[in-house]
């Protein structure tokens, strides 16, 4: 392997994982399950003790 080689597979395999990852994360992010938690750390700066 060479060094063009390598990083043409680190570009690709990387690009990957960051999508598949970012997938992950919205969602995460947007399940039903977790609007009410996330719904309560939006208002919580604006709450007062």
């Amino acid at each position: 392997m060479n060094y063009h080689e390598v990083l043409y597979a680190s570009e690709t395999y990387g690009l990957i994982y960051l999508m598949v990852l970012f997938a992950i994360v919205l969602v995460y992010a947007l399940w039903p399950r977790n609007k009410k938690k996330f719904d309560h750390a939006a208002r919580m700066p604006l709450e007062e003790d």
